[in-house]
């Protein structure tokens, strides 16, 4: 499944605000350096649909705040 998100990177507290069934705000601690925040936004995105890291990728947007990352439905959430 595809999922919107916009990121606000260097922020003062981390939020997961779900906007729709496939659009995400997400605002991490981390800065838009060296991809911490982007490896943020993945683990985030993986507790909120229950998955393991491994199954949430970035598929377009790395560079970018607006992003679109692909979660894997099939890889099971019990091997984390």
């Amino acid at each position: 499944m595809y999922v919107k998100v916009r990121i606000n990177a260097g922020a003062k507290k981390e939020s997961v605000e779900r906007v729709s069934k496939d659009h995400f705000n997400i605002s991490v601690k981390e800065k838009a350096e060296r991809n911490m925040a982007n490896a943020r936004v993945i683990e985030l995105v993986a507790r909120e649909f229950k998955q393991r890291k491994g199954g949430v990728r970035i598929v377009s947007g790395h560079h970018s705040p607006g992003k679109i990352v692909w979660v894997d439905e099939d890889v099971e959430s019990s091997s984390r």
